[in-house]
């Protein structure tokens, strides 16, 4: 599995990742300027964070223990954003159907990273000694 990718940009989760983070980059321009400083930039930052940790973690397969910890602060983040949406469902700030396709596309990011946190040896660099 890990031997066929060679880097992160590669792994189906944080292209799907990277995608959302884009996507919420983008609606979340249209919010209210009194939002700029709270759910806009609250909801960017975690959506960001998922990409950068993904990132991070890849970097950190030497260490078994160290990549499921950037691993686990990915899936923090995804769940963060999710709660995000709902804030801004329920501000009206987007609509119904938009939350639901970005809350389905983070529940497969978490079902990804869970993935990978529960058999972190199919990722992890093995020691050549």
């Amino acid at each position: 599995m890990a031997e066929r990718i060679s880097n992160y940009k590669e792994l189906r989760v944080y292209q799907m990742a990277m995608d959302a983070a884009m996507k919420i980059f983008e609606l979340t321009k249209k919010f209210p300027a009194e939002e700029k400083y709270s759910v806009v930039d609250q909801m960017r930052r975690s959506s960001r964070s998922v990409c950068t940790n993904i990132a991070e973690a890849w970097r950190k397969r030497r260490y078994k223990a160290a990549f499921v910890s950037k691993l686990s602060d990915s899936e923090t983040e995804a769940a963060e954003t999710q709660v995000w949406l709902e804030f801004s469902l329920r501000c009206k700030y987007l609509d119904e159907g938009t939350v639901n396709e970005l809350d389905e596309i983070y529940n497969h990011i978490l079902g990804q990273l869970i993935r990978m946190i529960e058999q972190p040896e199919k990722w992890i660099i093995r020691s050549k000694a």
